[in-house]
């Protein structure tokens, strides 16, 4: 969850219409909270948009791929 959002943004940010009926009724069955699910969709959305700090390290990996297949480095 991101602490410098209120939790009712976060409940509006994860709410999206693309979101199956049955996922969130799955999470709910295993117990899940109304608080917990909206977190669990927010860091799910967070992490496919790139908002985390893996960004880095895949520019770096592309970065070592591309010198690989250009010949540049060798394993």
């Amino acid at each position: 969850m991101n602490p410098q959002m209120p939790i009712e943004a976060q409940l509006e940010m994860s709410m999206y219409s693309d979101i199956a009926l049955n996922e969130l009724d799955m999470l709910a069955l295993w117990g899940f909270t109304q608080q917990e699910i909206t977190s669990l969709l927010w860091l799910r959305q967070w992490y496919q948009t790139g908002g985390s700090d893996r960004t880095s390290i895949v520019r770096y990996l592309e970065f070592l791929r591309m010198l690989v297949k250009s010949g540049e480095l060798e394993l």
